[in-house]
Parts: structure tokens; sequence; C-alpha cells
């Protein structure tokens, strides 16, 4: 059984659904300040939009481009003590239904790691939760980067942000090691890539994440997450291409998975959140955002629904972006853990 010293999931990632107003909105009910929100029109296609405190408000990347950063002036205006503000930007807030996933750092833009062999300029960590915001300049060769956690991350996402459009690049221990040189790009369907000129065939550190010659001479930005019992988790599944699909023990009842085939090209990243009506009314575990599209959320069917279970999530479904007989890999944040800190089962919710 899971144990987590984090009793109140919530406290650190919340998902909060919302109806857009075209005009300026304040959205509250996330129950603390996030430092990293992702945001996605759930009716209608358009980018997905991604703000953090280390960046600054009003500056956004898109999880389904190769885009440089964009300065939308009323995109996201200020991250609040329980939500965040919004201007009238079509993407986030227009006469459309929508969802942001809320993460929490250090409720502070944060401050210079001297930990890696280049400087970062800022980075923001929460070691409760093992979520950190790294900024730094690259430099075309191989470098480290600080994350400030405390423990290696076991997932890395990396976005370059001036310069010229560029992939994302994500690191995931479990499919890195498989051959110690595999990432991802979070903006497309292919599957696993390997060079070692994206993270040096090295893995991360108890203080350092490693990049390699990818990364230009021009800024980036990363989100880190370590594991953490009860709130956190990422790993890989085979598929078994039925109905009655695999079992992924997280330790916890998911809020929110990420899940990706990266074991043949033509997949989506797809999104999942648990207990968020659905946007016409259906079986909310039937439906799904991509992340490397900017398409709505689909109506989808038993043909690529999953169950959300007190300790994990269950594959419903046959389809090749999530139950082939293939690899996958997955990220889970928790709706509630099995048991806090204080040794007394926690409520699956």
């Amino acid at each position: 059984m899971a144990y987590t010293a984090i009793n109140k999931s919530t406290d650190q990632f919340n998902v909060k659904a919302y109806s857009g107003n075209s005009s300026t909105q304040s959205i509250t009910g996330v129950g603390f300040q996030p430092d990293w929100v992702w945001i996605k029109k759930r009716d209608g296609s358009d980018d997905h939009v991604l703000y953090d405190v280390v960046r600054g408000a009003t500056k956004n990347i898109h999880s389904n481009t190769t885009d440089n950063e964009d300065t939308q002036t009323d995109g996201l205006t200020s991250f609040d003590s329980d939500g965040f503000s919004l201007g009238a930007d079509g993407k986030s807030n227009q006469g459309h239904t929508y969802v942001s996933w809320n993460w929490k750092a250090a409720n502070s833009q944060g401050s210079s790691n001297t930990d890696g062999s280049i400087n970062t300029t800022y980075t923001s960590a929460n070691t409760t939760s093992g979520f950190s915001i790294c900024k730094w300049t690259g430099t075309g060769s191989n470098a480290t980067i600080g994350h400030g956690l405390g423990v290696a991350p076991s997932v890395v996402m990396c976005k370059r942000l001036s310069g010229g459009a560029q992939n994302w690049y994500v690191f995931h221990k479990r499919m890195w090691d498989e051959d110690n040189t595999g990432y991802i790009n979070l903006n497309g369907s292919d599957g696993k890539s390997q060079a070692a000129s994206v993270f040096q065939s090295t893995a991360p550190t108890s203080t350092v994440f490693s990049t390699g010659t990818s990364f230009v001479s021009s800024p980036y930005i990363a989100y880190c997450f370590a594991e953490k019992a009860g709130f956190f988790n990422s790993g890989i599944y085979k598929g078994n291409g039925d109905a009655n699909g695999a079992f992924i023990y997280t330790g916890f009842k998911p809020a929110f998975v990420i899940y990706k085939r990266f074991g043949a090209n033509g997949d989506n990243w797809m999104m999942k959140t648990s207990e968020l009506n659905s946007v016409s009314n259906g079986n909310q575990n039937n439906y799904y955002i991509k992340a490397d599209e900017n398409g709505a959320e689909t109506t989808g069917s038993t043909a690529t629904g999953i169950d959300f279970l007190s300790n994990g999530f269950k594959l419903r479904n046959t389809d090749t972006s999530g139950n082939t007989t293939s690899d996958y890999i997955y990220m889970a944040w928790a709706k509630a853990p099995l048991v806090g800190s204080n040794n007394i089962p926690a409520t699956a919710r």
C-alpha cells in the first residue's frame, strides 16, 4: 500500500474546468497559487497554452507545436492565491468551455541554481511534491542543469523559447532505461527516438539533468517531476489489445493521466482527466484530449475508455493509442492517496 507525506493532493495539483466570458475574469477554486497552468479549449479546436511563474504571466508556449514562446497580453495575466486571471484571448477565455491543469512549484519565480555546469536563470522547486521549473540558456555543448528537487526526476519536459522552432524533448526514465539514449517529442505522434545529442545518454541525478548539443544557444524551460509515493507516478506498461486491458498500479486514485505509445510511430499523447464532466455529458472516462494536437475534447467511446480506480487505472479499450500489443509510457497525478502520512487510509473520491 502506498504512503505519502502529501495528505491532500489538491494542495499541490488540481484540475479546474471553467467557461470563458470573452472579457476578463479570475478563475478561482484551484486551492493554491498555481505556478504552472496548462489550458485547453474543450469544445473547439485551438492550441494548448502553457504558462508558468518562472517565465511570467502573458508568456505562453504550446504543447502541440514547435513554436517559440509568445507574449499574449490578454492571455493569463496573473497567478493568484486561489487560481489565475485571464484576459479575452480566444485560446483561454472566449465563449467556450476550458480545462486547466494546475501545479504548485515554489510559489515564486525562484532563484538561480548553480548545481549544474550552466547556472539557471531561475529554478522554482517544490520538494514536497517533487516538481520544479527551470529556465536557462543553452550553449550547443554538453551541459548539466540544476533542478532543485534533491532527488532525481523521472520525467523532464524541455522546450526552446526563442531563436527558432524546435521540438519538445521529453526524458522519461522508464523508457530511457531500455537503451540509455531514448527521448520522445511532446508535440508529435512519433515514438521513441534515440540520440545522445539530446540528454547525453546520462540519467538525471539528485541535483542535475544533462543536456546535449541539441540544446543550442537559446533560452529553454524545463518541467521536472520526481516520483512521489501516493502523488506522482510514471512508468511503462504493455498493452494487450483487449477490452479487458492492462491494469496500471499507481498507488493512488489518479486525477489526471497522460499516456503515449512509444514502441511505434503514429499515436497521440492521450490526456485523461477523472471526475470532469464531459462537454456533452457523456462518460468522462471515454473522453480525451490530445496533447500533441489542437483538436477539441473528443467525444470518445468505449474504444478509448479507461477506468480510474482507487489504486491506479485500467485500460478498457482496444485503440492503438492506449492498448494495442505495444509499449506505452504514462504519467499520473493523484486525486487521493491510498494512505496519508498519519497512516490513516485516504478516501478515494
